[in-house]
């Protein structure tokens, strides 16, 4: 009970005996008044509760009021001196805050006397001040009578009962205070620990969640609140009842004690109210967040659909008909608008978060100008397109409409008018007539088309030449026609039906322009194609068509790489350079400073290569677009500069969010008069390195059975290589807890989410059995020389900064492991083990196409091991074709330089694996692949010859024989091993060729192996 202060409810039997009582009264001085009235037990007392009594009243006044010290009335008038004595010594014990004990000595004569006698003996015993007083008068000397209760001869009322009531009610009320204040500062700690969830739905839970929890505490304050009030009129009552009532001073300060506790009560709920607002705001704030991402997830792919759709849509019409048909589909997009309007009105919604002080501004902020930037692109591409092809229309019916109704002219001129006089002047009249026009509707000046048609002329280059020429064909077919009608009209001649040619055209406008130039053809005297030509015409054409989309695809890839050069030079000069600018230094954020390298990261360097040598490059293939593979092929080692900006792109993200919003970037952006911000720029590199796949695949597309074809194959898979290393190391670098260098496990080959068991052969049973039926989510990384496991963590943020990163847990080194590709039960299992099965890694990957992946890579990676440590010897693969009974174990002669773990093949038998940790089902199980141990930890008594054991065995290399009676074998060859001779010889028949001989043992364990039906596979690797 030292520990802590005591309570009313803890002593409260204690304090019903009234032995001691505190009434309240006060010195002359101000020091509380303890009394002790007249008890005959109280020599029975314990000790414990005496002291329990006097440290719970000594602790009820004020601090203050309890350093000047008590007075404390020992009323002993009907008690003798011995008891005084003994109540005096008790005392002495705790008197350490007592400043003055006054005693009411018997009254009798006997004991007055023995009194005043022997007090003065023993005054020194007691330790303290203590003063004797024979009536109450006297000690009316030392404390005022209104201080004092009437049992000691003054007025004041004390009621005991009362008193331990207002005690305990006062005390619970504090602990409720306090209670709840506790309460509520946990929940806030709660509140404020709480991480907001990445989904609406989520949110509206937790929302709704917090604030039941929050009602259930204002409940609480309210009880508290209440229960203080009534304790408040409960002490006032006395007033209440009596207004010229005194209060004593404990009443007083038991007053101001509720009144305080009351305040504070009044002050935790006002700053918890403060807190939830905030709390609420947030986590509304939250919820608009959720719903502005969501619309935006829906919104942003649409945008992307519509602005490809548009992007698909040619500024180039091969005819009037044609561009009125991509007109009328564009015009189809343009009613389509609602969904740029939907954009633009999230976008909007976006910017009222942002004025209304939403926590998430710099993650809505990109996403409002990335909406409005697409939609301005589709509206300005919609516009642009529309207002090329009606110039393209324009432009088709300026150059063709005089050729084409020419052509209708020509061709629907009827021949029976031709064969009079008359006939043949009247249709001379209708040619002359429309010749005469031709200088209104022909061109004359190829530059003055040009330059009205400027926006447009430079796409319709090939067809305005090709109108040029059409427009001398109808010319010189008009001359013909008016010649032969000249004539027609200047002689009579008998009627002579014409050979002309009537083409099937309907109207000037649906005439086909390719029907029009095979008519000039044919007048001007040009024979039809025959049939047999028609193939090879048609092949030249599909030729030719195929030339012309590579030359497009070409075209693009140059324009496009011309801008990214001029966009990345910007970005440079109107960024980079200007915070080396001293005039723009009072503008960059203490943030920013000093760390250009880390917001552009090594795009100086992508410039330079692109700017100097990448560029020129390109250009040089600009009429053989089939064999640009070649360029790419020769600068693949250049272009892996991007995995270092991909790399360094996480932290440059995360200083733009923390800077986008500084002075410097919009006076930089103002002066360079971009549209986007310079987010949107950084963005351009890691846009470009995937923009080359795509252009590579149109290329093949087009390219097939061209020269340079298998050079674009091979530089596509180079590209999309290059773009998995970037995907791989962005992974890579966020793995944490690996104390060692992740540069010295080798390239990094792979890397994948599975579910990952584990089995230790010492384990206990029971742990092995629980480990099969509760899978890990592990992220397994594959380097040349190790796999690691690792435990994927997601992060919040935004962006880059929402990447994944992974707590490194485990690491195998590929020297030791082995792999077994069919795990019983599961196609898309397999075994990863290590120290001859006393650790299985039981793998399993999301599809059998990954599984199928890994355990290829993996096996390349032990076989690549294994002709590393055998270097010039040859290592084969035991293979057996059939089952032997016996349990005859089968010993290896394994290169010095390279080891097998015993326990890999002592129990290799011709019925399979007999390993006693393993269970029944372990033969089908295994298929498993080791690069075996470390060679320097090799034994060598393990390095022994084996005996052969007779049986079927493929050979896997060439032997020449030695002698005449020695047998020649060859890879691939199937032997019988029939008899063991002597000198270590073995008699064997070559299946293939039916001959048999000798071969010496020695050399047979180096050529042959035997195999297994089940395929499992020792540290050895597969052999086909």
């Amino acid at each position: 009970k030292e520990d802590g202060p005591l309570l009313a409810a803890q002593i409260g039997s204690e304090l019903q005996k009234q032995f001691a009582i505190l009434p309240g009264g006060r010195g002359i001085n101000g020091h509380p008044v303890i009394f002790l009235p007249d008890f005959p037990a109280f020599s029975e007392l314990p000790e414990e509760e005496l002291q329990n009594v006097l440290r719970y009243l000594t602790s009820v006044p004020s601090t203050t009021a309890s350093e000047v010290g008590f007075i404390l009335i020992i009323d002993r008038r009907l008690d003798r001196w011995a008891a005084v004595r003994a109540t005096l010594l008790r005392i002495a014990v705790r008197s350490s805050n007592l400043h003055l004990v006054l005693v009411l000595r018997p009254t009798t004569l006997l004991q007055r006397t023995l009194s005043d006698i022997l007090f003065k003996y023993n005054r020194d015993e007691f330790k303290m001040k203590v003063v004797m007083l024979s009536t109450v008068t006297e000690l009316h000397a030392y404390i005022d009578p209104g201080q004092l209760t009437t049992d000691l001869g003054g007025t004041q009322e004390y009621h005991h009962d009362s008193w331990i009531s207002h005690r305990t009610a006062i005390e619970a009320f504090a602990l409720m205070v306090k209670t709840v204040a506790q309460t509520l500062q946990a929940f806030g700690t709660e509140l404020a620990e709480t991480e907001l969830p990445n989904d609406a739905e989520a949110t509206v839970e937790l929302l709704q969640e917090h604030t039941l929890k929050k009602d259930t505490m204002k409940t609480d304050l309210k009880v508290a609140l209440s229960q203080g009030g009534r304790l408040l009129a409960c002490i006032n009552e006395p007033l209440q009842a009596d207004a010229e009532y005194n209060m004593t001073q404990d009443e007083m300060e038991n007053l101001a004690t509720v009144q305080r506790l009351m305040g504070q009560l009044d002050e935790t709920e006002t700053a918890f109210d403060d807190f939830w607002e905030r709390h609420r705001t947030k986590l509304e704030q939250c919820l608009q967040l959720r719903h502005f991402e969501k619309h935006f997830r829906e919104v942003r792919p649409q945008l992307d659909v519509m602005y490809e759709r548009l992007s698909g849509f040619s500024e180039i019409s091969i005819s009037p008909a044609h561009a009125e048909h991509v007109l009328r589909e564009l015009s189809s997009h343009e009613e389509r608008a609602y969904l740029i309007d939907l954009a633009l009105s999230l976008a909007n919604e976006g910017d009222r978060l942002i004025e209304n002080s939403h926590y998430a501004e710099d993650s809505i902020r990109p996403k409002c100008t990335e909406l409005r930037g697409v939609c301005e692109e589709i509206s300005s591409t919609l516009r642009s397109k529309k207002s090329l092809l009606l110039r393209a229309l324009e432009l088709h019916h300026s150059l063709e409409k005089w050729c084409e109704e020419g052509i209708f002219l020509l061709a629907n001129q009827p021949v029976d008018r031709c064969q009079s006089q008359d006939g043949a002047e009247a249709a001379l009249q209708e040619l002359e007539r429309y010749l005469d026009t031709a200088a209104l509707h022909t061109i004359t000046d190829h530059g003055a088309i040009c330059c009205q048609y400027e926006a447009v002329s430079l796409l319709y280059q090939d067809h305005i030449d090709k109108v040029f020429q059409k427009q001398s064909s109808v010319q010189e077919m008009f001359e013909k026609r008016r010649v032969s009608l000249k004539k027609l009209a200047a002689k009579q001649t008998r009627p002579v039906q014409p050979v002309a040619p009537r083409p099937e055209v309907k109207s000037p406008l649906s005439s086909p322009s390719k029907s029009s130039l095979n008519t000039c053809r044919y007048k001007s005297g040009e024979s039809p194609v025959h049939n047999g030509s028609t193939r090879h015409a048609s092949l030249s054409e599909e030729e030719e068509n195929l030339a012309v989309l590579r030359r497009h695809v070409m075209n693009e890839l140059l324009e496009t790489e011309r801008a990214y050069v001029e966009e990345l030079l910007c970005v440079l000069e109107g960024y980079a350079a200007e915070m080396d600018n001293p005039a723009m230094a009072h503008l960059i954020p203490s943030t920013l400073q000093s760390k250009k390298d880390i917001l552009f990261g090594n795009m100086p360097e992508i410039y330079q290569f692109h700017k100097r040598t990448f560029l020129k490059e390109l250009e040089a293939y600009t009429d053989c677009p089939e064999l640009v593979g070649r360029c790419f092929l020769e600068r693949m080692k250049d272009l892996q500069i991007y995995e270092a900006y991909c790399q360094n792109k996480p932290r440059s993200e995360s200083l733009w969010r923390q800077c986008s919003d500084c002075a410097f970037f919009q006076e930089c952006q103002k002066k360079l008069e971009h549209k986007l911000g310079l987010d949107s720029y950084l963005l351009k590199p890691v846009q470009r390195i995937t923009k080359y796949q795509l252009l590579l695949k149109e290329l093949l597309k087009y390219s097939k059975g061209c020269d340079g074809a298998d050079d674009l194959q091979e530089a596509l898979s180079s590209i999309l290589g290059i773009l998995k290393a970037v995907n791989d190391s962005m992974h890579l670098i966020a793995i944490t807890g690996y104390e060692g260098n992740l540069s010295e496990l080798g390239r990094l080959l792979m890397q994948g989410s599975f579910s990952v068991w584990t089995e230790h052969k010492k384990g206990h049973a029971k742990v092995k059995d629980l480990a099969r039926f509760k899978p890990m989510q592990r992220h397994l990384f594959l380097h040349e020389k190790a796999l690691l496991f690792c435990k994927r963590r997601e992060e919040n943020g935004e962006g880059y900064e929402k990447a994944p990163s992974y707590s490194f847990k485990h690491l195998l080194r590929m020297s030791a492991v082995g792999i077994t590709e069919n795990a019983k039960g599961d196609n898309k299992k397999f075994e990863i083990w290590c120290n001859s099965r006393e650790e299985v890694f039981i793998v399993q990957a999301p599809t059998t196409d990954i599984k199928t992946a890994w355990v290829n890579e993996i096996r390349k990676v032990l076989t690549q091991q294994l002709k590393a440590c055998r270097g010039r010897r040859v290592w084969f693969n035991l293979m057996s074709h059939h089952s032997l009974r016996q349990s005859e174990c089968i010993k290896d002669v394994l290169p010095p330089v390279f080891k097998l773990s015993c326990s890999s093949f002592e129990c290799l038998t011709r019925t399979g694996w007999n390993k006693p940790s393993l269970s029944a089902d372990a033969s089908e199980e295994i298929d498993g692949f080791s690069s075996g141990e470390d060679p320097m930890n090799s034994d060598t008594e393990d390095d022994v010859v084996k005996k052969l054991a007779p049986g079927k065995y493929t050979v896997v290399a060439d032997c020449e024989k030695a002698g005449p009676q020695e047998l020649s074998v060859k890879s691939g060859d199937m032997v019988q091993l029939i008899r063991e001779g002597e000198e270590g010889q073995w008699f064997v028949k070559n299946l293939r060729s039916g001959r048999d001989g000798w071969v010496a043992a020695a050399n047979l364990l180096s050529l042959i192996s035997e195999s297994k039906s089940s395929q499992s596979l020792s540290s050895s690797g597969r052999l086909p």
